[in-house]
């Protein structure tokens, strides 16, 4: 049950029975109107904004409408009071009884309490990651594939029918240097000292492995063939054994794509694909051939002045046309893009999001317009974009480089902390803006380390069970009907307070969904887990408190469903995020 979208409906369902609002229904719109926790929980558990929205359209000031509204719903069973603030916000405190039957339901969903129909079934395409595989996934991917994965999760866990998915750039100049790259190594392991890695190649130790599988397979064959011959052999040796390798450092950080799309299938056949593509967008009208202005700026020494076929992308939201095929007749890499996003539409998808670098800032507006022209606007397309990660050792700042080799992996950050620390640090920032990643806080075992601390509150959760056992040995937990055992033993303000924080969950997962911010779900975990730890502590100091009374076995039952559904929304949550929650931490 989502006490939100509840009260939502009592609220305007109480509203079409006041006779002001009656005689003028046609003319109001309900739509405005909100149902959410008030800014200052001493308030209350709900607050609404009914009266103020109303009040223009049926000419009364919102605080008599207020009072009106306020009267009606105090006939509500399930009401405790109500209060008018303010110029007309009207709070409302629930029944003891009402935060019981929600308990009791939270306990009889489970894992699945705040999951959502909010999605009814449409198809979303979540493409994270998608690294050039020209090497082992660094620190600066990881952050798009915990942000994209979590993302994918929590639109599942909201009711979208969504495929994850990886775009393989295995076409282009970055390949060609892959392969000359391998077959140096490939030299090296056939016993040639190559010295030192030339500009411009990837220096890095990685592909060493590569060379040498090489050798095994061709032995000195490749070394007398002409690079025309042996860069097509080594291209697909290399970006097979990337892709394992990226595969399997996606796997450690438990990041699964259903789908890996190949760059390259959109070229075979002398790019058929995108050649259908382009022939698309030119039979709608957005495809010309024409020039482009100079870049802004110095203009380079070898720009020309030459006709080009041109996607006209500013008519659909773009500052500039973009080319597709270049004066020579080969395509453009925005070509590709306009193939993919084509084969994707095709594929059926309602939404494409795209989770990029923040290095991609440039190619929002050009993809968004190149979803309108493509879907005629029946898809939409979304960019995330993921700021910097910066690695930190005790405050000293770690140093990466890709290209010199000299880089800190992903593998390498997730083996020394472990996936769970890295995938909640990842989202403990919104992905807009920059986040610093310390080895040695996100190993620490205290509050400011948030994964523990919210991991710490499931594992307490499974040892008040395990107290439980001890208290009452003849006790069958598994059996228990902990839904039906609350039976209005939940009476305390403290305990009644922690319903209210579980009672949250839902609307924090619509909201994060709707926004598409997953760091929501990560927040909220540490909230509720700050709660369950207080009002752990709570019965150090008052022992009636306490979850396990061993001298009444009812109330017992009744907080082991308490403990069951906090439990419930930590695994919930902690499963979005993509991370464990332990029964046990030593």
């Amino acid at each position: 049950m989502n006490l939100f979208t509840d009260f939502d409906t009592r609220i305007k369902n109480a509203l079409e029975t006041i006779d002001i609002v009656k005689e003028k229904r046609s003319e109001l719109d309900f739509g405005r109107i909100s149902v959410e926790p008030p800014r200052d929980p001493s308030h209350g558990e709900v607050a609404t904004n009914a009266a103020m929205v109303l009040s223009k359209p049926l000419g009364q000031n919102p605080r008599a409408i207020a009072d009106i509204i306020a009267a009606k719903l105090r006939e509500d069973g399930d009401i405790a009071e109500v209060s008018v603030a303010g110029p007309g916000f009207i709070n409302i405190r629930l029944s003891v009884a009402y935060w019981q039957r929600l308990l009791a339901s939270m306990i009889t969903a489970g894992t699945d309490y705040g999951r959502s129909p909010l999605g009814q079934g449409r198809k979303v395409n979540v493409e994270y990651v998608s690294a050039n595989p020209t090497g082992p996934m660094h620190v600066g991917h990881c952050r798009g594939a915990v942000v994209g994965d979590a993302l994918a999760n929590l639109l599942g866990f909201a009711g979208y029918a969504v495929t994850k998915e990886y775009y393989i750039n295995d076409a282009g100049s970055q390949i060609d240097v892959l392969a000359r790259s391998a077959f140096l190594r490939y030299r090296e392991a056939l016993g040639e000292n190559i010295g030192t890695i030339p500009p411009g190649l990837y220096p890095g130790d990685y592909l060493v492995p590569v060379g040498k599988a090489l050798a095994d397979e061709f032995g000195t064959k490749l070394r007398v063939m002409h690079e025309a011959e042996w860069l097509p052999i080594v291209k697909d040796r290399a970006v097979d054994a990337m892709m394992v390798m990226i595969r399997e450092d996606l796997a450690a950080l438990n990041v699964k794509h259903e789908v890996f799309f190949s760059e390259r299938s959109l070229h075979a056949g002398n790019g058929a694909s995108i050649r259908t593509a382009i022939n698309d967008l030119t039979f709608k009208g957005h495809v010309y051939k024409g020039t482009l202005p100079p870049p802004k700026g110095q203009l380079p020494e070898d720009w020309e002045d030459r006709e080009q076929t041109l996607f006209r992308s500013t008519e659909v939201g773009d500052d500039i046309d973009r080319p597709l095929i270049k004066s020579d007749g080969s395509y453009t890499y925005f070509a590709a893009d306009v193939a993919y996003f084509k084969d994707k539409f095709d594929r059926g998808f309602d939404e494409m999001i795209y989770v990029l670098g923040a290095d991609h800032g440039g190619y929002v507006k050009r993809l968004e317009a190149l979803a309108r022209a493509v879907s005629e606007g029946r898809s939409k397309l979304t960019v995330l974009l993921c700021q910097l990660v910066k690695l930190y050792r005790n405050g000293e700042p770690v140093k990466m480089s890709k290209r010199s080799g000299d880089f800190v992996t992903l593998r390498e950050v997730v083996d020394e902390v472990g996936s769970d620390s890295v995938r909640f640090m990842m989202l403990y920032r919104k992905n807009s803006e920059p986040l610093d990643f310390d080895f040695a806080k996100v190993t620490e075992q205290s509050k400011d380390n948030p994964v523990f601390y919210v991991q710490y509150a499931h594992a307490r959760c499974m040892s008040v069970f395990r107290q439980a056992k001890e208290a009452f040995p003849d006790l069958d937990i598994e059996a228990l009907d902990l839904a039906a055992a609350i039976a209005g033993e939940i009476t305390d303000p403290n305990e009644l307070q922690l319903i209210g924080k579980l009672a949250e969950y839902p609307r924090v997962i619509e909201a994060a969904a709707q926004a598409q911010e997953p760091h929501r779900i990560v927040f909220y975990l540490y909230d509720l887990a700050s709660s369950f730890h207080a009002h752990w502590n709570k019965g150090k100091e008052q022992p009636e408190l306490r979850f396990v009374n061993d001298k009444n076995r009812e109330l017992s039952i009744a907080r082991l469903g308490l403990v069951h559904a906090v439990a419930s929304v930590l695994k919930s949550g902690l499963t979005i995020a993509g991370t464990n929650a332990p029964d046990e931490m030593r």
